[in-house]
């Protein structure tokens, strides 16, 4: 189960967060510069005990032209070879020390427990409460596009309000691709996926009523 660290981070993961997003093809950029808030999310361990691994949502912006966004991170004690172009940047734990923050869709241990997750092989961890589940956290997968095998990534690839992922899945039949949606939005379920992760987040200026959509959906690639 997920351990969280009572302690601080320096910089913040908002922080980073705030210099990295305007790089990004899937921010909606505004009159101002990002102040990203907190507004989501949930944890999913490393079978290894190596990689933090956390599904982020953040709001930027207020009143109805504020935005929500996916950010899944991962947190590694060394750097991750050949992921340059994945950094957020790095942090100094209170407890861990060093921290290279990665945006998760480019990690490979951070998208094979997403699969695992829709696959009903690893449980959703509450985001700041140690060795919790996160009931609120829900995932299907259709048959079709479940396998036993190890999943690893072949390709990211950054889109309007998404990153698409394709998989190695050997086993399916079906070549597959994990869609993390960037931006996110309470809809009603995909019917076209054939698999989908939902949880909720908090929009700006309306902390009573939670919004709920799909952070992650599966699609034949």
């Amino acid at each position: 189960m997920a351990t969280v660290h009572d302690t601080t981070m320096r910089p913040t993961k908002l922080e980073l967060l705030a210099d990295w997003l305007p790089t990004r093809t899937w921010y909606a950029a505004g009159p101002e510069a990002p102040r990203p808030v907190k507004a989501g999310g949930f944890r999913l361990d490393d079978p290894e005990g190596e990689v933090g691994v956390e599904f982020m949502a953040v709001t930027d912006g207020e009143g109805p032209d504020a935005v929500a966004y996916l950010v899944p991170m991962t947190y590694r004690g060394k750097p991750l070879d050949g992921a340059e172009h994945a950094l957020i940047g790095t942090s100094e734990h209170g407890v861990l020390g060093t921290r290279w923050i990665y945006d998760g869709a480019h990690d490979p241990v951070l998208v094979a427990e997403a699969y695992a997750l829709l696959a009903g092989r690893s449980v959703p961890q509450h985001q700041s409460i140690s060795d919790a589940a996160d009931p609120t956290v829900a995932a299907v997968l259709d048959a079709a596009a479940r396998t036993e095998a190890a999943v690893e990534p072949a390709e990211a690839v950054d889109g309007a309000d998404h990153t698409d992922v394709r998989l190695r899945a050997p086993g399916t039949g079906t070549p597959l691709t994990l869609r993390f949606h960037r931006v996110l939005r309470p809809t009603a379920d995909d019917t076209t996926a054939l698999g989908r992760v939902t949880a909720e987040w908090t929009p700006a200026g309306a902390p009573e009523t939670p919004a709920r959509g799909a952070y992650v959906t599966v699609r034949q690639a």
